[in-house]
């Protein structure tokens, strides 16, 4: 067993390829850092997530799938993100725009979980 089989897996994606930077652990597919620290207290993540819910007061998850329930601008281009659009296999962050997603014909990006609910 090698070194780097012995760390952690990513608390936002699970992924087996993180490194550690410093004090930190960080996650190559998705970006997230955490603290070293933090690594045996997985559940916390969990429930630090768990208080996110979409526009009808749905506790979303990892993973869920959500409809977009108004027309979203995106910011510097002239794309609409339509209502109605189905967006896969999100991922719950912490911050202002709480739910990482990628939508079709898009790409990557960010959404507040306020402009969406649960399918």
């Amino acid at each position: 067993m090698t070194a780097d089989s012995m760390l952690p897996p990513c608390p936002a994606c699970r992924s087996v390829y993180t490194y550690e930077m410093g004090t930190l652990y960080v996650c190559p597919e998705c970006a997230h850092e955490w603290s070293s620290m933090a690594a045996s207290d997985a559940p916390a993540a969990e429930t630090a997530s768990a208080g996110i819910t979409d526009a009808n007061g749905t506790p979303l998850a990892d993973g869920d799938t959500v409809t977009v329930i108004k027309d979203l601008k995106i910011k510097g281009t002239s794309l609409v993100v339509k209502v109605g659009t189905k967006v896969k296999n999100i991922r719950l962050v912490d911050g202002d725009h709480d739910i990482d997603c990628k939508i079709d014909g898009i790409g990557a990006m960010k959404l507040k979980s306020e402009f969406v609910r649960k399918v």
